[in-house]
């Protein structure tokens, strides 16, 4: 055996050792006088703090109005009737938002929540977005636990969620989506964003397949994570006609005055200095010109 199978070997080793720390931490957690039952306020979104075991409320929300979000509207759409159906007490699947940067993926979760909240609609029960760090995932059973008796219907969010080598928090949301014993609470959905479709780096996944005992099954079991969100929504990089629009869409709703050949031209300019096009490209642009007309966003 050579040194390098000898390293993976260890480094597996450890992972596993990791795991174990981690089920018996959150266990005695999880037992201990100090959890204390989440309440909530008149806000309809929060922070979870783990180490306080508290939601922390958020009084304004850094949104994007949804009709700015230009060139997902197929995308939009399918998250919107899931959420309804969620809102409304129905069947509905936790939700993995993944490809490109800066194309609003975390943007339309916000934006539907508050397009949601604010409707008239009395079929549609309380809905309440809480964002969660992805170094907290490994609480998520703790935060399920806590919400799972109150009055109103949870939309989980972690953005830019991802694993890297020697981590064991995965486990925990793999059984919160589907496996454990508890499962999930009826009235919350986990939704999340990331720039990877299987949420696992190809080195990480390739190192359970040369150094497990039954490779075949370590590797199934990382790459099934994402398998266990019932919809995938996939993001790709927007044409030049989508990013022009975007831009025009976030000009006109901010007022700025500016001739629309010279709008093209430079917002044209800016996109090839980022080296991409999307939305968060397009917003960054438009602040640029906000400021150097003076102008407040």
């Amino acid at each position: 055996m050579d040194k390098t199978q000898i390293l993976q070997q260890i480094s597996t080793s450890l992972e596993r050792l990791a795991s174990a720390s981690q089920t018996i931490a959150q266990s005695q957690l999880a037992n201990s006088d100090v959890i204390k039952t989440a309440s909530l306020t008149n806000e309809d979104a929060y922070c979870w703090e783990p180490s306080l075991q508290k939601l922390l409320p958020v009084k304004k929300v850094a949104r994007v109005p949804l009709e700015l979000l230009l060139g997902i509207d197929e995308l939009a759409s399918q998250l919107q009737q899931n959420t309804l159906q969620f809102a409304r007490g129905h069947g509905a699947n936790n939700a993995l938002l993944w490809g490109a940067r800066g194309m609003g993926k975390s943007s339309l979760i916000k934006a539907l929540h508050a397009q949601i909240s604010a409707s008239n609609d009395k079929q549609l029960k309380r809905l309440i977005l809480i964002e969660i760090n992805r170094e907290d995932i490994g609480s998520l059973p703790i935060l399920m636990r806590n919400i799972a008796e109150l009055d109103a219907q949870f939309i989980v969010f972690c953005d830019d969620l991802s694993f890297e080598a020697g981590e064991a928090s995965y486990k925990s949301l793999k059984a919160i989506l589907d496996g454990g014993l508890e499962g999930r609470p009826q009235n919350t959905l986990f939704y999340a964003t990331s720039n990877r479709r299987h949420l696992m780096q190809r080195d990480m996944i390739d190192n359970e397949r040369s150094s497990g005992i039954n490779p075949s099954e370590a590797v199934h079991e990382k790459v099934s994570l994402s398998d266990r969100f019932g919809l995938w929504l996939g993001f790709h990089n927007c044409s030049q006609e989508d990013y022009l629009k975007m831009v025009q869409g976030y000009v006109d709703f901010y007022g700025i005055r500016i001739a629309p050949d010279k709008l093209r031209a430079k917002a044209l300019e800016w996109s090839l200095t980022r080296g991409a096009r999307s939305g968060r490209v397009a917003i960054q642009f438009v602040r640029q010109i906000a400021g150097e007309a003076g102008k407040a966003m």
